[in-house]
């Protein structure tokens, strides 16, 4: 059959379309992130409805799995159609901020914001979101990887805060800004692991030490642990978009190159098989029990639970414990939440827990300077250092940008920046044992420097 044969069947396949077929293709071809267009309005319409009828909008899982998706991806939505800056993580920061703006200036009706707020609080459904994420991007490693990954991650990253420490204060101190000041409100908050493992403890440090409200001390810390977590999406961003340039840069997710070429193609025919459901449930679960091994090492050694998860994962992998089926089903658990939970994620953060307000004092010249200072300098040591390790400098260099994250959320929108969420695993190292190694060690610090040196 000729070119011109085949194009005139296709027209005439085309033309004798029914209504409901070509409904259909135009449903596969327009979405709105993973949601077919006309869904994605009628789940607005839904939304809308019910709060217009009942004044409310309930807080339970069902009406809130469509809201936050319906919120989530029209914010990541506009993000990745602006221009230049869409294809450098727009998509994650606007997830997370847009919604914060709309909460500040009373434009997200409240309903939306009760709700949210409170499933959010409640249902501590971010931990449900890392550790399927962890564990199925463990369980997608190939064994040789996994280990000298996670022994050789810690040098680079050492490197960068040495350095991101010695360039954030000496920018600091060059902008008339006083030495201790510089690294004890400006630049430690940026590596702190966060605001649950970060701030908070960091404020009731300085608290005790000072003698003063916990409170005043947050309010200083909080808004340059958000800046720095906003720093280091844009760079992951910029990451992102020199792997595709300089492809030989980048393991688009892994650190180092595998020369275990059996267990690669293992890892790969693991990943093709057809997973049913049961398959699924059984990926879901484990992930969920390796949360649940976190939780109980935390009470035991004091270890964070996403940290003992994250090592309990490790353990199951290198021993093959866990069959290629439950293996393939948590690898499929690990992509549906990649695609489909990160920008409803993203929206319930910017909702309940990114105050606007506080992010927006925090803009001055000199804290801006300061902070993308040291978050720069973090990430090219950790670029420049794995280079020279023969690590993938790109995929290095994201995990010194969680370094300066908001935690397990900053995580999450950085690794989402970069288009890399199989690197979950060491940025939550990099964050949780990095911050509280960071924190622990300069309160400590400060407490004998406090008599002998002004803070200001």
């Amino acid at each position: 059959m000729s070119d011109q044969d085949r194009s005139a069947s296709s027209s005439d396949s085309v033309t004798n379309e029914t209504w409901q077929e070509k409904f259909w293709r135009f449903t596969d071809k327009y979405k709105i992130g993973v949601i077919p267009l006309p869904l994605f309005i009628a789940c607005g319409v839904l939304i809308f409805a019910i709060i217009a009828l009942t004044g409310t909008l309930p807080a339970d899982i069902v009406v809130m799995v469509a809201t936050c998706a319906f919120f989530g991806f029209a914010c990541g939505e506009i993000g990745k159609r602006l221009p230049i800056v869409g294809k450098m993580g727009a998509a994650a920061i606007c997830a997370t901020f847009i919604p914060s703006a709309l909460v500040y200036y009373k434009l997200l009706p409240a309903p939306v914001v009760e709700a949210t707020t409170s499933f959010y609080k409640s249902t501590h459904i971010l931990y449900l979101y890392i550790c399927c994420i962890i564990v199925g991007s463990i369980m997608s490693m190939d064994r040789k990887t996994l280990v000298q990954g996670f022994l050789r991650v810690f040098v680079p990253m050492l490197c960068g805060e040495i350095v991101g420490m010695v360039v954030g204060v000496t920018v600091g101190v060059v902008l008339g800004l006083p030495v201790l000041h510089t690294f004890f409100f400006l630049v430690l908050p940026i590596m702190a692991g966060g605001v649950g493992e970060g701030a908070i403890p960091l404020s009731m440090g300085y608290a005790a030490i000072f003698n003063a409200e916990q409170g005043v001390f947050l309010g200083k810390v909080l808004p340059i642990v958000m800046l720095g977590g906003l720093t280091g999406i844009c760079c992951a961003g910029i990451l992102n978009r020199i792997g595709k340039s300089y492809p030989h840069l980048t393991g688009n997710g892994r650190l180092l190159p595998s020369d275990n070429e059996e267990e690669d193609i293992k890892l790969h025919n693991n990943a093709s098989l057809s997973t049913d459901v049961t398959t699924f449930a059984s990926g879901v679960l484990l992930a969920v029990m390796m949360y649940m091994v976190g939780m109980l090492g935390q009470k035991i050694v004091g270890l964070p639970a996403p940290v003992g998860m994250l090592f309990a994962a490790v353990i199951l992998k290198l021993t093959s414990i866990v069959s290629p089926k439950v293996l393939s089903g948590s690898q499929v658990v690990y992509k549906f939440f990649q695609t489909s939970v990160t920008y409803p994620i993203l929206f319930a953060v910017g909702v309940a827990i990114t105050p606007w307000d506080e992010l927006v004092s925090a803009f001055t010249i000199t804290n801006l300077i300061v902070i993308v200072s040291t978050v720069v300098s973090l990430v090219a040591t950790g670029f420049f250092v794995a280079k020279k390790m023969k690590m993938y400098p790109i995929d290095t260099a994201v995990i010194s940008c969680c370094q300066s994250g908001q935690g397990g959320t900053g995580d999450v929108a950085i690794l989402t920046a970069a288009e890399r969420m199989e690197l979950m695993p060491f940025a939550q190292i990099a964050t949780r044992i990095g911050g509280a190694i960071n924190v622990s060690l300069s309160l400590l610090v400060l407490g004998q420097l406090i008599g002998p040196f002004p803070l200001y």
